[in-house]
């Protein structure tokens, strides 16, 4: 497999994402939303970084048991029931990013949603990763 990320200069820095991706491999893996659910299904975090981080963690789960890495994202969507918080607290999702998954960004989009499927979760994510 083999993952490019292009930046391309003439378009505005990309920080936390990559503007695109170019991925070929065998086996690509979507991945189904995740929120802050711990094993017994209950909605865990008080706050958006707690959340964030369960979330994140999740979906790396689901990617794990697929047989793939951080490094095989492709393609990663935030839904964010507030977006003004998660923009002020970008810098620090973006520590618990590259702490779970690394500093090789996927192509990426936040997303304003009035409401998750679980109704205390404030933060959910889905993707796609493309594996050999």
């Amino acid at each position: 497999m083999s993952v490019e990320r292009i930046n391309p200069e003439e378009l505005s820095p990309a920080k936390g994402f990559s503007h695109a991706v170019v991925a070929s491999g065998s086996r690509l893996v979507f991945l189904a939303g995740q929120t802050a659910l711990d094993g017994a299904g209950k909605v865990v975090g008080d706050t958006l970084p707690q959340q964030f981080e369960r979330a994140l963690a999740n979906l790396l789960a689901a990617l794990a048991g697929a047989g793939g890495s951080p490094a095989d994202l492709a393609r990663v969507t935030v839904y964010a029931v507030d977006v003004a918080d998660y923009r002020a607290r970008a810098p620090e999702l973006g520590l618990i990013w590259r702490r779970l998954a690394g500093r090789e960004y996927p192509a990426m989009a936040v997303v304003g949603a009035v409401r998750l499927w679980d109704e205390a979760a404030l933060v959910e994510m889905d993707g796609l990763a493309v594996l050999p």
